[in-house]
């Protein structure tokens, strides 16, 4: 929770500033300051108005949210860019329906995600995440053929989980699509983990999802 007051010289010594907590948890510094405007992370401001970020709330989310995987999120600072090409994605195993993995907080883009899918895909199997913790457990146990994402998801961030799935050598399997309501300039700060990434504009997502997922899963590999 925020404060106008600024805290003892004591307490201002045990704090962090916004982009050492996004380095630190692998996101994006405005995925730390809705983060803190969620009240998920204590801070205060400095008389000169910078946004400073209490350390136990950040070890606090970090304990709590380590069992879902981002305390072993690659280091912050690794570039994506920087990672060796990926082989391309592996196409699904002969007599298996695609399986394809949603994880998307909203109901109303989850209903359409899944009539695009059921009417153009009957074959594939959808599976739906509600937040990126459950995302996380939900890829390892469906391998999925293809992943889509929103960028902005409640305790993991869509960026975040992307940089995360990336340090597993099953993502290579994956075809990556990442569904946003952010414009062009509201992705910036995400431009990190969307490199190579098929990005749709939601308004745009009946006209541009089923090409995309057409290019992800030939109609030939999809069973009647």
């Amino acid at each position: 929770m925020q404060s106008d007051n600024s805290p003892s010289e004591h307490t201002m010594a045990d704090h962090y500033t916004t982009l050492e907590v996004a380095k630190m948890l692998g996101m994006a510094v405005r995925s730390v300051q809705l983060m803190v405007d969620r009240n998920e992370l204590e801070a205060w401001k400095t008389p000169g108005g910078h946004r400073r970020i209490s350390r136990a709330s950040v070890e606090r989310w970090m304990a709590a949210h380590g069992s879902g995987g981002v305390a072993q999120a690659p280091a912050a600072g690794t570039l994506v860019a920087s990672r060796p090409p990926m082989a391309p994605p592996a196409s699904p195993a002969k007599g298996r329906a695609p399986q394809i993995l949603l994880i998307e907080d909203s109901i109303h883009f989850q209903n359409l995600v899944g009539l695009i899918v059921q009417q153009h895909f009957p074959g594939a199997q959808l599976h739906v995440a509600n937040d990126g913790i459950t995302g996380l457990a939900l890829y390892g146990q469906t391998q999925p053929e293809v992943l889509i994402v929103d960028i902005l998801l409640p305790g993991i961030d869509g960026a975040t989980l992307i940089t995360t799935l990336r340090s597993h050598p099953q993502f290579a399997r994956s075809h990556l699509i990442v569904v946003t309501s952010l414009d062009e300039q509201q992705r910036e700060p995400y431009a990190f983990a969307l490199q190579g990434v098929k990005v749709i504009h939601k308004p745009r997502l009946v006209a541009e999802l089923p090409g995309a997922l057409a290019a992800c899963i030939p109609q030939a590999q999809v069973p009647a």
